[in-house]
């Protein structure tokens, strides 16, 4: 095969990009309006895409996840070096990869929310919720206020509705949200330092090496996730031991 067999066949129809990330044509064709995508080969009438937009497509539902507005995307993706190759694209994406597995947070009324969770929610329940961070309100273009549920929303709901003080509840998720900054904190650090780092001053690796890094972090996160679960319950055994000895 030659390099330019080898190039065409990475290259897609907008039906093809679309399907490869996950997305609809509609919406794929919207954000290359907004100037999100680089412009396509043209061949004749004919518009293909390569890597280079799919890889910009990971990242833009990447960022997505993290609650970026489409307009905060357009701002860090315009940050990017306009040569950025798919390595460093596929970098980029992996950092960025939320930590949450399922489908991106979206906007809903209160009605879908109370039908999420099968059953009415009072004012003080919201409040409550999002008073804890899980819960965003907003006001859409027509006036309509819209919620949008963060990771944890249906915990929170669960404790709420144990027999327990309110404030017990809020002093639990102080603790875990403290604690789980510092962890998140300093194991990016660790991350940065010791994962990152060295991969990145290595210059002879290749596309293949991007997507196996990639690939490895998706591991890394899911071990990591194990580790502090394990972590907790090991800690809170040894609290319970102890307590029983001093007994």
């Amino acid at each position: 095969m030659t390099t330019d067999e080898a190039h065409d066949a990475d290259l897609r129809t907008v039906d093809e990009l679309a399907a490869a990330a996950g997305l609809s044509v509609r919406t794929t064709r919207y954000y290359a309006s907004l100037g999100l995508l680089p412009p396509p080969a043209r061949r004749g009438r004919m518009a293909w895409y390569d890597d280079t937009h799919l890889a910009r497509l990971q990242m833009i539902r990447a960022l997505q996840g993290h609650g970026f507005t489409l307009q905060a995307i357009e701002k860090y993706l315009g940050s990017l070096p306009d040569d950025a190759g798919l390595d460093e694209l596929a970098v980029q994406r992996a950092m960025l990869t939320s930590w949450t597995a399922g489908e991106l947070p979206t906007a809903i009324s209160r009605r879908q929310l109370e039908q999420h969770v099968g059953r009415a929610l009072s004012d003080d329940d919201l409040g409550l919720v999002e008073d804890l961070g899980l819960l965003q309100r907003t006001v859409d273009d027509q006036g309509r206020t819209r919620f949008t549920p963060a990771p944890g929303f249906d915990i929170a709901l669960e404790l709420i509705g144990l027999d327990i003080p309110v404030d017990g509840v809020r002093q639990a998720v102080d603790a875990i949200t403290r604690h789980m900054d510092a962890l998140a904190g300093e194991l990016t650090v660790i991350f940065r330092e010791q994962v990152l780092g060295p991969w990145r001053r290595d210059a002879r690796l290749s596309r293949d090496d991007a997507e196996q890094f990639e690939s490895t972090l998706s591991t890394l996160r899911r071990l990591t996730l194990e580790a502090i679960v394990r972590g907790f319950q090991r800690s809170a055994n040894d609290l319970i031991a102890r307590s029983l000895e001093r007994r």
